[in-house]
């Protein structure tokens, strides 16, 4: 074989343009492996860089694909044999180098994690970037000391990508979850996941009126940020702790120090692109402990490389549900 299926983006003046076409090996970036892959994952981040939003690529053509999981095709590190399972998540794959959405991909031994013990490659992907920033966010919770009997954990954007798979572990820790969601046909699936109680989106991305609000959050996996962060930031019960990890609602964060200084609310900055190795071992493997199957199964829909730009755009319209695989 001397190509390979992918899709790739070109970029003619200030439009980006997706086509499935064949890509050679010889264009493959750098690296001291070769994965065939076999599955990807859509996250919000795709989306983005699909549509050419944001100049998260300066470099065209491009392969997108922000995370992919498949078996080691080729390699000179010793820590990778031929037929091991892999999974790649971050680095700035899918952006600053070429992604997942192909049939091979070529990458720098240090950027991979084995494949988690119990776990299929397209278990992995239907966790993906966003149920691996998930866990991440839960284990940074863990740490600053909310457990289940602190109270309330609230995660917005539930029915997505990143607050599906938080609800579903936070549920199954015994936590009480309530979900925010602006979409009421998201109901019972929310319910499913072990959400206990479900709020109105809108309720919270309402610039706060005053910098304290009444305390009803022990803890809180925020993936929209904007204006629903500075109001959820006033609600937070005292010690309570924000894990920040998305921007769905802005990036902007228009809020007081108040909820810090009265009530020693904490701000946890969740980074899953270019957090260490072993934080990544350690979080994988609480995916495959803590994340019900069954639970994973019910959040997930399978699309093809054709259906990607389709699908692009439906994220960033807030029109998907739980996770998108890629199967290649």
């Amino acid at each position: 074989m001397t190509d390979f299926r992918a899709l790739v983006l070109r970029q003619d003046g200030k439009t980006v343009t997706p086509a499935i076409e064949r890509a050679s090996f010889a264009d493959l970036p750098a690296g001291d492996v070769l994965v065939r892959v076999s599955h990807s994952s859509l996250n919000y981040k795709d989306g983005m860089v699909i549509g050419g939003i944001g100049r998260l690529v300066r470099n065209y053509p491009h392969v997108p694909g922000i995370d992919f999981a498949g078996i080691v095709a080729e390699s000179t590190d010793a820590r990778w044999k031929v037929g091991q399972g892999v999974v790649l998540t971050g680095w700035r794959v899918g952006e600053m180098r070429w992604g997942g959405y192909a049939e091979y991909a070529r990458v720098p031994g240090d950027m991979l994690v084995a494949l988690p013990h119990g776990l299929s490659a397209r278990q992995a992907m239907a966790i993906g970037t966003a149920g691996f920033t998930s866990m991440l966010a839960v284990l940074a919770l863990e740490a600053h000391g909310v457990t289940p009997g602190s109270g309330d954990v609230l995660v917005t954007g539930a029915a997505g990508g990143v607050g599906s798979v938080a609800a579903a572990v936070l549920a199954k820790l015994g936590y009480r979850v309530v979900g925010s969601s602006g979409r009421p046909e998201t109901a019972d699936y929310l319910k499913s996941l072990g959400v206990a109680e479900i709020v109105d989106r809108a309720t919270l991305a309402v610039a706060p009126a005053r910098p304290l609000d009444s305390e009803r959050w022990a803890g809180c996996v925020d993936a929209v940020g904007g204006t629903t962060l500075a109001t959820v930031l006033t609600q937070m019960k005292y010690r309570g702790a924000v894990a920040a990890c998305g921007l769905a609602g802005g990036s902007d964060l228009a809020t007081t120090v108040i909820p810090f200084l009265l009530r020693g609310v904490s701000l946890l900055g969740i980074d899953s692109v270019m957090c260490p190795t072993v934080l990544r071992q350690t979080a994988w493997g609480r995916l495959a402990r803590d994340l019900p199957q069954d639970l994973l199964e019910s959040m997930i829909e399978t699309i093809s490389l054709e259906q990607l730009p389709e699908y692009g755009s439906k994220i960033l319209a807030g029109q998907t549900r739980g996770r998108v695989v890629v199967e290649l």
